[in-house]
């Protein structure tokens, strides 16, 4: 698979303004931090997340707490934000429509 590119801090202010849930951390990652009613929830959210970074190939860092999961997404690979990260967000959030 090839490594996606680079976005610039201009693409990614533009992706940022139509990405609802989700903020970026020094033009170089992207966070979300959501909240459920109960452990369970969070921890069948978390695994609906794990299960969509498997099958995209790209994976957060997930922090999972009673009614709460933190995710944060970049490109490792380039050092900070491609479209992939933002097509991962944009999954997540068709989860909690």
């Amino acid at each position: 698979m090839d490594v996606p590119e680079l976005l610039s801090p201009v693409k990614i202010k533009n992706k940022a303004a139509n990405l609802k849930n989700w903020s970026v951390l020094e033009e170089h990652s992207l966070v979300a931090v959501f909240e459920f009613p109960d452990f369970t929830h969070a921890l069948e959210f978390t695994v609906k997340a794990g299960l969509i970074a498997e099958e995209m190939q790209h994976h957060p860092e997930i922090s999972l707490s009673w009614g709460k999961v933190a995710l944060e997404i970049t490109t490792n690979d380039r050092g900070g934000l491609t479209e992939l990260d933002f097509l991962y967000a944009n999954k997540i959030n068709d989860l909690l429509e």
